[in-house]
C-alpha cells in the first residue's frame, strides 16, 4: 500500500526522501540548524527543489556548513564561491552567509547555543498545525514575524518572515505535515 504523503513532495524521489526523513523533524543540533538556515536563505526567491538538488554542492563549497570556518572566510574564498556553478552564485547571499555565521556565533555566546535561542520562541516544543492540504499552510505567521525581526536585529540577513517560517517548518518548530500524511503523527 502506498504511503500517504504531503502533496508537495509527491512524484520526485529526492523530494519524497527529504519529506520522509527530514522535513518537520524537530532539530536541536546547532550544526543542522545552521545548515537549514543557510539553505533557506539561498532559497529565497527560488524553489526548494532547486536548493535540495544542489545541497551536496553547497555542503562541499561551504565546508560542510562549518559556521566557525565560514565566519572567517576571506574575500578570496568568497570570490571562489561566486565562481562555483554547483551553488547559487548570488553575491549578496554568499556574503550574507559569512555575516550570518558571525551572527550565529554571537547568538551562541549569548544563549549558550543557537538551539536554545531559536527554540525559546516556542518554549522548546513544536507547534502542531492541522492542515488538510499543504496549500493551507501559511507563508508566515506572527511568530515568524517576531523571530525575523529579532534575527535582523542581531545582524542576520535574508531572514524575512517567509524564510524564517520555511526554516521553522524544515526544522520541526512547526509541524505542517498534512493531517493525513504518515509523518504527521510521527514528528
Amino acid at each position: 500500500m502506498k504511503k500517504q504523503r504531503c502533496g508537495w513532495c509527491e512524484g520526485d524521489n529526492l523530494y519524497e526522501a527529504y519529506h520522509d526523513m527530514e522535513w518537520g523533524v524537530p532539530v536541536y543540533d546547532d550544526n543542522t540548524l545552521f545548515e537549514f538556515l543557510i539553505l533557506e536563505t539561498f532559497q529565497a526567491g527560488l524553489s526548494w527543489i532547486t536548493i535540495l538538488r544542489k545541497r551536496e554542492n553547497f555542503r562541499k563549497a561551504f565546508d560542510n556548513f562549518d559556521y566557525k570556518k565560514i565566519a572567517n572566510y576571506q574575500q578570496s574564498k568568497i570570490d571562489t564561491l561566486l565562481q562555483d556553478a554547483g551553488i547559487i552564485r548570488n553575491k549578496l547571499k554568499v556574503n550574507a552567509t559569512v555575516s550570518n555565521a558571525q551572527a550565529f556565533m554571537r547568538v551562541q555566546e549569548e544563549f549558550g547555543s543557537f538551539s536554545k535561542y531559536i527554540w525559546g520562541f516556542t518554549d522548546g516544543k513544536p507547534i502542531k498545525n492541522q492542515l488538510k492540504t499543504y496549500t493551507d499552510a501559511p507563508a508566515n505567521m506572527p511568530l515568524s514575524d517576531t523571530i525575523s525581526k529579532d534575527l535582523k536585529k542581531r545582524g542576520f540577513k535574508f531572514v524575512g518572515s517567509t524564510v524564517v517560517y520555511a526554516h521553522m517548518q524544515a526544522t520541526g518548530m512547526v509541524n505542517d505535515h498534512e493531517i493525513n500524511c504518515f509523518r504527521y503523527e510521527e514528528v
